[in-house]
């Protein structure tokens, strides 16, 4: 695998890099040549007269490309407004198709329907890399729907851009298509002697309390715990709501995790209702955390992701990433993380205004994101290893004052939490036994009641729920005769038996103190039969028992199973009755209350 890699000037002298390069083909061994078109001007007639150009003087060529907010060359951002990637593949085996398809939200259920089956009919295909127009729809069913293309297929990608960040108006290019606006290019790339790498780096960090979104839709961020979501931007940041909020929350996306991966969407702006325009669509109901980005913590990871791909031994390495990581770093250090790749392998790309990746079976869209593709041809050479050139000096060893405030914030932030966790705890829970107490366990059996108070007719059917109620057999006479210790010693042991039996036998299970020595279980998918079954478990294993001084104790248990549509409170009485029969009948037993 060979790269060329240069900028467009003019027609002449790109017409005699497009001769050189033909030269070095025609003297090599060579299978296909790929031409990445990375272009920040939207002029769409000069892009595709330097196609036109292409197509003239390498018509075997294939050609893909897009607009963008900036181009990587040689590891860097260098200002050029369009660069031109020249890709050679040696191998005979390598095999390359370009796809083209006009994509909006309605059509992407076609697109991904017709690439999947296209790679099927292609079973070479090992890597797909794509550009795509983004800028306007939701590309949630779109990555969904990426999921069903076989395992082994890796994909990586960035969404087309303009110079201005405020500009919806991007494009794609392909010689297997029109220019466009709205359109994807999907390149196949496999063969037995091709491998591919892909990952992801972000820097950024979770910082501070957990919010959960209560209220999205599409790219649309509503509501943050019920409020308006630009009020935690205000109050925490003190960031207003003027011509500078993108700029000053670039620094502080919202970090959240989907299927195992960390995910980050930065707001594009505040609408006068206080919603929020993200980057890309927000995941409604999940727990987001404002995060931080620290140049140090950034080139700590950017590093290690090079290390990463060290290993592999790249030929080639393509970045694709956010045009925020670009206004945050600012043109004059945006290299700094870009560059430590170049030292692996020829290094290009483009500042996004999306990035695609996908890591096990899912495809996400990320932001504020660096996604890689490194790639080879051949068996990887362990003794042409190259070694990541960074200056880790820059951040090894050292710990800069925003992440120290943050490490101190995100501390205190977990010891409050664990604070409230235990508050909420005591709240619930019986101070001697660990179990619910009795307003807790009385709110389940409440709140069960009313879940299946739908599911049937009412009065005539159950409802699959059951209660469990017991007390200990004449449990005053350890109290009077061993007192109130070892008294309290045979609660705690009986709850211990409670929660080890439940885990043991039916997980879904909850058990509460009712009071004294009562205690009661909800079974929320147990019938009576099994129920019964349960209780007659319970009361085995409570009297093998051996207390330090009062020996074997017993107890009585009533069962019963709720009837849809009833009072959780008629329940109770029924299984309180139950109870009573087995005291009243000789203690030690089982009585299931009659259903009808």
């Amino acid at each position: 695998m060979k790269q060329f890699q240069f900028k467009y000037e003019n027609e002449e002298k790109f017409v005699n890099s497009l001769h050189k390069i033909k030269q070095w083909c025609n003297s090599s061994i060579t299978s296909k040549v790929l031409f990445q078109v990375y272009s920040e001007t939207l002029d769409k007639e000069k892009v595709t007269a330097l196609c036109g150009l292409i197509e003239t003087e390498m018509p075997d060529a294939l050609y893909m490309g897009c607009s963008t907010n900036g181009n990587i060359i040689m590891g860097e951002y260098n200002g050029d407004m369009i660069d031109i990637i020249c890709t050679v593949f040696e191998y005979p085996s390598t095999n390359i198709d370009l796809l083209q398809y006009s994509l909006d939200e309605e059509k992407a259920p076609y697109v991904t329907n017709d690439l999947i089956k296209k790679v099927k009919e292609r079973p070479w295909v090992k890597t797909i890399m794509l550009n795509t127009t983004i800028r306007g729809m939701s590309m949630t069913g779109f990555c969904d729907e990426l999921r069903k293309l076989p395992k082994k297929i890796a994909l990586f990608g960035g969404g087309a851009f303009s110079e201005d960040m405020n500009e919806n108006t991007a494009f794609v290019v392909s010689s297997v298509g029109e220019i466009s606006d709205h359109a994807v290019v999907f390149a196949l790339i496999g063969g037995d002697d091709y491998y591919v790498k892909t990952t992801h780096i972000t820097g950024w960090k979770p910082l501070g309390r957990e919010l959960k979104v209560t209220k999205a839709r599409g790219a649309i961020l509503y509501e943050l715990d019920g409020k308006p979501a630009y009020e935690t931007y205000y109050k925490y940041l003190n960031i207003k709501n003027d011509e500078n909020f993108f700029y000053n929350t670039l620094e502080f996306p919202f970090f959240y995790e989907s299927h195992g991966m960390n995910i980050l969407r930065a707001p594009i702006a505040s609408n006068d209702d206080g919603s929020l325009v993200m980057t890309a669509d927000m995941e409604q109901n999940v727990r987001a955390r404002i995060a931080y980005g620290d140049p140090w913590t950034i080139l700590e990871s950017v590093y290690n992701g090079a290390v990463e791909l060290q290993e592999f031994v790249p030929e080639a390495i393509t970045v694709f990433s956010c045009a925020a990581r670009r206004t945050f770093w600012g043109a004059d250090e945006i290299s700094c993380e870009t560059i430590p790749f170049q030292s692996l392998a020829p290094t290009s790309g483009f500042y996004t205004s999306g990035e695609f990746l996908r890591t096990g079976v899912n495809v996400f869209q990320h932001n504020v994101t660096l996604v890689i593709g490194a790639q080879r041809e051949g068996k990887a050479d362990s003794g042409q290893t190259a070694k990541v050139d960074m200056n880790t000096e820059e951040f090894s060893g050292k710990v800069s004052m925003i992440n120290r405030l943050a490490t101190f914030i995100q501390a205190a932030t977990e010891e409050l939490a664990e604070a409230n966790r235990r508050l909420e705890f005591a709240a619930i829970s019986d101070s001697l036994t660990g179990l619910f107490n009795r307003g807790e366990i009385q709110r389940r059996i409440t709140d069960k009641a009313l879940e299946v108070a739908a599911s049937g007719a009412h009065g005539i059917s159950k409802a699959g729920v059951s209660l469990i109620m017991m007390d200990i057999d004449n449990f005053k006479e350890v109290n009077d005769t061993f007192g109130h210790k070892e008294g309290d010693i045979v609660l705690r042991k009986l709850s211990e038996m409670l929660e080890r039996t439940i885990e043991e036998n039916v997980p879904d299970a909850v058990a509460g103190r009712w009071g004294g020595e009562e205690f009661m279980v909800l079974l929320p998918n147990s019938d009576e039969k099994r129920a019964t079954e349960v209780a007659e478990l319970f009361r085995q294993n409570f009297a093998a028992i051996d207390f330090p001084k009062a020996k074997n104790r017993t107890m009585s248990l009533g069962v019963t199973e709720l009837i849809v549509g009833e009072d959780a409170d008629i329940a109770c009485m029924r299984v309180d009755s139950a109870l009573y029969e087995a005291k009243k009948t000789g203690k030690n037993k089982v009585v299931v209350y009659p259903m009808f």
